[in-house]
């Protein structure tokens, strides 16, 4: 074969390869996986691809994108939530409904990346959206709540609702709780901490943020009753102690003016009856009214 032929043989290949060839692209915030899956071979694990990259495969491969980057899983029924709100029994035996979310991102290093799609992902298919949050679920809704529950067994309801300080370490209870069954649950490191990059050994644990727990309707409702009637009777002691001190200044007068002259006195400053200074020494006319 001539060099010309042989070049324009190269080019051909080339050509068939590029022309046969497909790709995937990761956004900034997917990561896949691809697979050897040809007709000709078995299916092998080959490389991760890293978020914001292109990589060519051949066809007939396999690739698998999963989030990358912080993710949430909330729990409060709205919209949008991935489960309904949480509902555990305190201390002293009252339902209380806990809402809140877990901010994680997945383990990106490739050899966790890959542990992970072979034993949960394919399982789901939570490179598909619906996969994904039936994942999520299972492997971070069932920890939580279990967490949620031994951790509230500790603390009375009304600590829970009222004390600022129980509720902060409950809360902090529960995201430790948390993170560990997350971990159990898995069987690996695949959940990590919100800023999670990539790197290290240490990926880091998911973040918890939790509202207030929140009692039923009727007890919430008795507990503002109980609080109006502390505030009433507190303004009537108050009003109360007033009116001692007012009887205390009326017998000091009394006892000064006697009980005629307190009369006057209290006739006078309420403006009931009329007066008018006389220089001493000076006539006066009195003229009854009515002719009386």
């Amino acid at each position: 074969m001539t060099p010309r032929g042989m070049s324009a043989a190269i080019t051909a290949t080339l050509t068939a390869l590029v022309l046969t060839a497909c790709s995937v692209s990761t956004g900034p915030d997917k990561v896949g996986l691809e697979y050897d899956a040809g007709a000709f071979s078995s299916t092998t694990f080959d490389s991760c691809i890293l978020p914001g990259n292109r990589q060519y495969h051949g066809p007939g491969d396999q690739t698998f994108l999963y989030p990358a980057g912080q993710r949430t899983f909330e729990f409060s029924g709205a919209d949008g939530a991935e489960t309904h709100s949480a509902t555990v029994v305190s201390k002293d035996d009252l339902e209380l409904t806990v809402t809140g979310l877990v901010t994680f991102s997945l383990n990106i290093e490739c050899e966790r990346l890959q542990e992970f799609h072979e034993r949960l992902g394919l399982k789901y298919i939570a490179y598909e959206d619906p996969g994904w949050v039936d994942l999520l679920r299972d492997y971070i809704g069932q920890p939580l709540n279990r967490a949620l529950d031994d951790a509230t067994k500790e603390y009375a309801w009304r600590d829970l609702y009222t004390s600022a300080e129980a509720k902060a370490e409950w809360e902090k209870k529960v995201g430790d709780l948390t993170s560990a069954y997350i971990a159990e649950q898995g069987g690996g490191e695949f959940f990590c901490s919100p800023t999670y990059t990539g790197g290290g050994e240490d990926c880091g644990t998911p973040q918890l943020t939790i509202q207030q727990p929140t009692p039923p309707e009727e007890v919430r409702k008795a507990l503002t009753l109980a609080q109006e009637a502390v505030e009433m009777t507190t303004a009537q002691e108050q009003e109360n102690e007033r009116i001692d001190k007012e009887l205390e200044a009326i017998e000091e007068l009394v006892e000064v003016l006697g009980p005629e002259g307190y009369i006057l006195y209290q006739a006078l400053k309420d403006g009931k009856v009329d007066f008018m200074p006389i220089p001493y020494g000076s006539g006066v006319n009195v003229t009854p009214r009515g002719g009386n």
